[in-house]
């Protein structure tokens, strides 16, 4: 299980208990966090599920394989250095405490 926390533009917080295995995509759908839609499902192929991954987690969710890479160009909202699509980051013990912001 891990615990993540997604940071709304507005600054509100939601946190929610997530099984390991499950994506973040997933996860933010079952806690209700408003902006991450993934109108795909998951399949990594239309960029609705972005988030910015805190700088203190960057590392530990690691970088985009070439794939997410060119979604992340599609992005709504600016793409940034810690970018990320939610699909693909995978909760573990290891991602325990992870912040995720909500681009606005």
């Amino acid at each position: 299980m891990a615990k993540v926390t997604w940071i709304l533009a507005d600054g509100r917080a939601i946190v929610a208990e997530v099984a390991d295995g499950t994506n973040m995509m997933n996860a933010a759908a079952m806690a209700n966090v408003p902006g991450i839609i993934g109108e795909c499902g998951g399949c990594l192929s239309c960029a609705t599920c972005h988030v910015y991954v805190d700088e203190a987690w960057a590392e530990r969710t690691g970088e985009p394989d070439g794939t997410e890479d060119a979604m992340l160009d599609a992005t709504d909202a600016p793409r940034r250095e810690t970018s990320r699509l939610s699909c693909q980051i995978v909760a573990s013990g290891s991602l325990d405490g992870l912040v995720l912001h909500v681009p606005a």
